[in-house]
């Protein structure tokens, strides 16, 4: 993003993911659960966030994310979501090659490029860490968040016929929050999307009829993002839209709306 000279952009992350960001340019502040970080050229591991994370950032920037499925990095780097909700970390701590990376992606001449050095590099630590598959109960639970996040945590655990305490240990380790937390993060989430303008349309009804009442969303929505609603819309988010926008293209292909690569319904 080409940003004026002296100019910063005051905004916010609200991933539902773990995500490995290689920062190329640019001079960033989060407000995290640990306090104030300031990073500038750094690749970072930021754990899923419970409510918006506010950001700021000056100057001209270069991002690169990679989203981890829930229970990916268990799977490959043993590590327990919880311990990195709102948080941010060097990949350097967890033995991914942060520094190695951006002195690659600095040499690629193309976004393709780029894409292939981090897929190239995705595989060899798979390879080298023997990975196995992220637990099918992470996966199961990460599909009914996408299809329906108002379904109650015990029918979930009934459905998918998963003892409920199993459930719940599963999904705090791979997720990094309650089974009931993680539900109401995707309604506001997919509701963010949707008065952002990246969310199929033909959902708004449906999406609104998640919450009871107008009081109801605009409570829900104000303890997790800071604002109400209409001052949501009011107020220009283009990082977080962006990340809104990925997260529901991913979400849109899960519930198969819509085709892998295929043009989305906002665009």
């Amino acid at each position: 993003m080409e940003i004026p000279v002296g100019h910063t952009i005051d905004c916010g992350l609200f991933n539902d993911t773990t995500t490995i960001r290689m920062q190329l340019r640019g001079e960033w502040t989060a407000q995290t659960a640990e306090g104030l970080k300031r990073e500038a050229r750094t690749a970072l591991i930021f754990g899923p966030q419970s409510r918006l994370m506010p950001v700021t950032v000056s100057g001209s920037f270069t991002s690169i994310g990679i989203s981890l499925r829930p229970g990916a990095g268990f799977a490959v780097m043993k590590f327990n979501t919880a311990d990195i909700i709102d948080r941010i970390r060097t990949c350097d701590e967890y033995g991914l090659p942060g520094s190695a990376a951006l002195s690659g992606l600095e040499a690629c001449a193309s976004a393709e490029e780029c894409l292939q050095l981090l897929e190239d590099m995705i595989r060899m630590i798979l390879k080298e860490t023997g990975a196995v598959e992220p637990d099918p109960v992470s996966v199961y639970f990460e599909a009914v968040s996408m299809a329906n996040p108002t379904l109650p945590v015990a029918e979930i655990a009934r459905q998918g016929g998963i003892e409920l305490r199993r459930l719940e240990r599963i999904v705090r380790r791979d997720f990094g929050m309650s089974p009931k937390k993680v539900l109401r993060r995707a309604r506001a989430l997919d509701m963010a999307s949707q008065l952002r303008g990246v969310a199929d349309e033909a959902e708004a009804d449906e999406l609104e009829l998640r919450y009871y009442d107008q009081s109801y969303l605009i409570r829900e929505f104000t303890e997790l993002f800071g604002m109400a609603p209409s001052q949501f819309v009011a107020t220009p988010q283009p990082i977080l839209t962006l990340a809104l926008e990925s997260r529901q293209a991913r979400r849109l292909e899960a519930i198969e709306r819509v085709a892998p690569g295929a043009r989305r319904p906002w665009q």
